[in-house]
């Protein structure tokens, strides 16, 4: 009788967490089918996950653009690969010394970095600083320094990691056979912390690939478009030749007929791809690291 509840109730959380992984995997084969749909079909039937009519409308559109597409993907990748890097090791440089017991002012730094995460100095004033000051402006420095390259809640949940699952025992049993902290640190503490160091890499690596609000304040040069910014462009240029199609001559007129809703698509499947094939090779990791990171504070 006990086992029967057993298979029944593994039945039923079964197909709970398939229903799950559907309905999380809905949106995205509904945003692949609609970027190979026809703009004529969207408009007439709405999105559908079976359309009447397939097209390479959208794909053909932005092929248009490959060259460009092409530069920034490659200036997003060289970004997201830096900037992940640094930021990775500027965190947990700061945040291992914050979980030594032995260190002093340890709680003072711990405020000053939980103080970043509530106040910040403007727009205004953080644009002035980077532009007039540190002169980033039209340079890859611009996509990788402003508010991406260190993020004190990452920080924290490091320096807990680094509490909670890293035995202080291994410290001193280093310490005594004569190892130097620089030593403990890279040889002994970075390989205990692949599960951390993979959810933080994994967030900041998303924050990088995803960002547009940097290129769009600091960069004026097309040819350092990211790969956001340069599908935002593109999008708003479409947008503007198909509100102003009236005004345009017969041979612009023809250019003006621009699938709107499929090139959308379209760009979010371009924009989202990378991620997806990045992401099982972090998944392992990215559970464990995130739950032990957040135990206790």
């Amino acid at each position: 009788m006990v086992n029967t509840k057993e298979k029944i109730f593994q039945v039923v959380i079964h197909i709970f967490f398939i229903a799950v992984v559907l309905m999380c995997l809905m949106p995205f084969v509904l945003l692949l089918t609609t970027s190979f749909t026809s703009e004529a079909s969207i408009v007439k039937d709405g999105y559908s996950l079976f359309p009447s009519e397939w097209s390479l409308d959208a794909y053909k559109f932005l092929w248009n653009d490959a060259e460009n597409i092409t530069r920034s993907y490659g200036i997003t990748i060289f970004v997201t690969l830096i900037g992940t890097f640094i930021g990775l090791s500027i965190s947990a440089l700061l945040s291992y010394p914050m979980s030594r017991s032995d260190m002093p002012m340890k709680k003072q730094l711990a405020f000053y970095v939980f103080f970043t995460m509530l106040f910040n100095g403007g727009l205004v004033p953080t644009y002035l600083i980077y532009t007039q000051v540190f002169d980033m402006k039209n340079s890859l420095l611009a996509l990788i320094i402003p508010g991406l390259l260190t993020n004190g809640f990452f920080v924290l949940i490091m320096r807990t990691f680094f509490q909670n699952s890293i035995p202080h025992a291994i410290i001193e049993s280093a310490s005594i056979d004569g190892a130097g902290e620089f030593k403990i640190f890279f040889k002994m503490i970075l390989p205990l912390s692949l599960p951390i160091l993979a959810t933080i890499g994994l967030m900041q690596t998303i924050g990088y690939w995803n960002d547009w609000f940097n290129g769009l304040i600091y960069i004026t040069d097309s040819k350092l478009f990211s790969l956001q910014n340069l599908l935002n462009r593109i999008l708003l240029n479409a947008q503007f030749i198909q509100n102003n199609a009236s005004t345009l001559n017969a041979g612009e007129v023809a250019n003006a007929q621009i699938p709107l809703e499929t090139v959308r698509m379209a760009m979010a499947v371009i924009g989202v791809v990378p991620l997806l094939c990045a992401y099982p090779f972090f998944q392992k990791y990215f559970v464990k690291g995130l739950v032990i990171g957040a135990v206790k504070g």
